[in-house]
């Protein structure tokens, strides 16, 4: 495992993977979702990322799942010491209107409990209630909030770390303009911004059309504004695009179907072929040596899977090889 200081080192060390738990408590299975916790802390992982409405989509669910299995491996492990956690607030349902973002504001995500103080507060309060701690390290922005001013929003986390009970500031979802005006303002107002960002990025580019509703893309906007600001970390999820380069039962998520995609999997299954490693392996390794390192937040629900992108974090790739991975 390799290691690295967030917030160009002004933050806690952590792996350079992340173990995203989202799916954990629900569609994963406790006895699964501990296995896969303990091979990553026995592989030198210290990273983990969850969310206070995870995974509130699955029949059933209320969103406490994945917070409250992590709450439970982290207390029967005594693991909380050792561990960096991340959590978020603002897209939490509330389930007096059901358990989904539904369909009570035009855009389709009216049922969420969004960004004003008050909710970013109490949905802080929830998140230590589940993990069972006083503190979390890095504490995200999950979704964009227009309807409440950035200095209410910067305020409160700012408040949430000046008490204690969250360590960074961060954000996800957001477009790189208003992140850029977010930091701006909290730096305006003497309080700590965001350090680091957590957006969808794969080796695939999207279509310019691509809609992922509340979810947005790493983009190019994004990476040179990151490229200049050397406080900021990026994370990026859904990475391996729920196993798509590599299970022929799995097809390319229609953001990504189009011509230039056919191009970049041959050349990434070249590289990946001459360089003895698997496709997935190749793309995690892309992420984090890149001009702009983005770290992979892992989402897996076997061992096995997990096995294969620990790898990762050791596989370096040559000029060359990393040169034809660009520019395809």
């Amino acid at each position: 495992m390799r290691y690295q200081k967030l917030a160009g080192g002004a933050g806690p060390e952590v792996s350079v993977l992340c173990l995203g738990v989202m799916t954990f408590g629900t569609t994963v299975d406790e006895e699964t979702s501990f296995a896969i916790l303990d091979r990553f802390a026995e592989a030198g992982g210290t990273f983990l990322d969850t969310s206070n409405n995870y995974a509130c989509w699955v029949d059933g669910a209320t969103g406490d799942e994945a917070e409250l299995l992590l709450g439970r491996w982290l207390k029967s492990r005594g693991a909380r010491d050792r561990m960096v956690v991340a959590t978020k607030v603002g897209a939490r349902p509330d389930l007096s209107r059901g358990p989904l973002w539904c369909d009570k504001a035009p855009d389709g995500f009216g049922n969420m409990e969004g960004l004003s103080a008050g909710a970013i507060r109490a949905g802080l309060e929830g998140s230590l209630r589940r993990l069972g701690t006083d503190r979390v390290d890095l504490h995200y922005a999950h979704i964009e909030d227009r309807s409440v001013p950035l200095e209410e929003t910067v305020g409160a986390f700012a408040g949430l770390v000046a008490d204690g009970r969250a360590g960074l500031p961060g954000v996800s979802n957001h477009p790189a303009g208003r992140i850029a005006e977010a930091r701006r303002t909290a730096a305006r107002l003497g309080l700590p911004g965001y350090r680091c960002v957590q957006q969808r990025h794969t080796y695939l580019r999207p279509r310019p059309d691509a809609d992922f509703g509340v979810q947005r893309h790493t983009d190019a906007g994004l990476f040179d504004y990151a490229a200049a600001q050397p406080d900021l970390t990026l994370l990026g999820y859904s990475t391996l695009m729920h196993g798509a380069y590599t299970r022929e039962d799995k097809e390319l998520p229609p953001q990504y179907e189009h011509e230039g995609s056919a191009r970049r999997l041959r050349v990434l299954r070249e590289v990946a072929a001459e360089s003895g490693a698997t496709p997935n392996q190749v793309v995690q390794a892309w992420m984090l040596g890149g001009r702009v390192p983005v770290l992979p937040v892992l989402g897996v629900s076997t061992v096995a899977q997990l096995d294969e992108l620990l790898a990762a974090a050791e596989l370096d790739l040559d000029v060359e090889a990393r040169a034809r991975l660009d520019a395809a």
